[in-house]
């Protein structure tokens, strides 16, 4: 909010004025599918997930790990 409020300040608008305005360009601007956003990452599978108990969330151990 404190942003806003400075950029509508900026630019000699009101902050009611400048929150339509953005949310305006939100709504005109392109959808995006949720299946292509999950394209940009590649999924990794590790197998089954690993507890790690404090004592082992060492530089030593972790690196170990990473070798297995």
């Amino acid at each position: 909010m404190r942003n806003l409020k400075a950029r509508a300040a900026l630019e000699g608008r009101s902050l009611r004025d400048l929150v339509l305005t953005l949310v305006e360009r939100g709504l005109q601007a392109p959808a995006v599918a949720p299946a292509a956003a999950a394209r940009a990452l590649p999924t990794v599978r590790l197998g089954r997930p690993m507890a790690l108990s404090a004592d082992m969330l060492n530089h030593a151990d972790l690196s170990a790990l990473a070798d297995e």
